[in-house]
């Protein structure tokens, strides 16, 4: 029996029409280590812009993630694209799992491709990517631009209650849907006002299509992600970060991003969307495009008097 139409295949190719309108191009790299990682880019890089890295989380892959920020953005930017490892064409055969692992392969595809210095915005997942990039590579990166990434979240967190999830194994099973039933609570969980019946066929669709593959190396990094996590650990950097959040974050509660922004001090700007989710950038793209653009264009800002740590303006 001939294949039905697919609705996510047909959208996912026109987010790279999309992608290409707004003059970007696909990328292979081949580190050359077992590992393979597929980044948009420039399709002519202009030396008088500055260069930005749009990382996304888990999820579909780093298309449907940032879609809706790639036009305005790249007027104003050389804009690249990675797809982290295991999701769209990126892959690896080495066995680690680790964010900073990720970290490093985003760094070398960008190092082959000639970019030395890049402002960096992270969603959910690609905020630890991002977060651990400002680590290990401190003179690569300006401005850093975290979107509700619980980068100091502990593993004690999970135990304690933090999370609607019990365990480690209950957020990957959730995260990584696998079944329409899944896929709806996913949405329950990350949008502030999820839509209501959404046919199972259409589900169905989307699991087939963006969900199947890599599933047990998504879960290894979930699991590296909460392992032994400290706060303790996590190290300070010193860029110009921009903390963004929905007040109603549910995967990674608000608190996360206040505990960031307690870690970083006066370096950091907490700014939380009202009546907002975890998916802001699905739920809430305008503000969200709005706060990106206006911290990455202005100039780097004076230091800041310390305070209690607390500081942060709502939307």
């Amino acid at each position: 029996m001939a294949q039905c139409f697919s609705f996510t295949a047909s959208r996912n190719s026109c987010y790279k029409f999309s992608f290409s309108r707004a003059g970007l191009k696909s990328s292979i790299t081949d580190l050359g280590d077992g590992t393979i990682m597929h980044f948009w880019v420039p399709k002519a890089h202009k030396d008088q812009k500055p260069n930005l890295l749009l990382i996304h989380g888990l999820g579909a892959n780093a298309m449907w993630q940032w879609n809706e920020f790639i036009s305005p953005l790249a007027t104003k930017f050389n804009i690249f694209v990675p797809d982290l490892l295991f999701f769209g064409e990126s892959y690896t055969t080495r066995p680690e799992r680790t964010e900073a692992f990720q970290a490093q392969c985003v760094m070398k595809t960008m190092e082959v491709l000639g970019v030395r210095k890049m402002n960096i915005a992270g969603i959910s997942y690609g905020g630890f990517v991002g977060y651990s990039i400002a680590a290990q590579f401190p003179e690569a990166v300006q401005k850093l631009a975290i979107v509700c990434s619980g980068i100091c979240m502990e593993e004690k967190d999970m135990d304690e209650g933090m999370f609607r999830v019990k365990s480690v194994e209950e957020a990957a099973t959730k995260l990584l849907p696998q079944r329409p039933e899944d896929l709806t609570e996913l949405m329950k969980i990350t949008f502030y006002k999820p839509q209501k019946r959404i046919p199972s066929c259409f589900l169905r669709d989307y699991i087939n299509v963006m969900c199947t593959e890599y599933v047990q190396e998504k879960k290894e990094l979930i699991y590296a992600l909460h392992k032994d996590r400290k706060l303790s650990d996590l190290p300070k950097i010193s860029h110009s970060t921009l903390i963004i959040w929905g007040d109603s974050d549910q995967v990674f509660p608000l608190e996360l991003g206040h505990r960031l922004k307690r870690h970083l001090g006066e370096n950091a700007e907490l700014v939380i969307i009202k009546n907002c989710g975890h998916a802001i950038n699905i739920e809430k793209p305008k503000e969200l495009s709005y706060h990106l653009r206006s911290f990455l264009m202005n100039p780097l800002p004076p230091p800041k008097q310390e305070s209690n740590g607390n500081n942060s303006k709502e939307d």
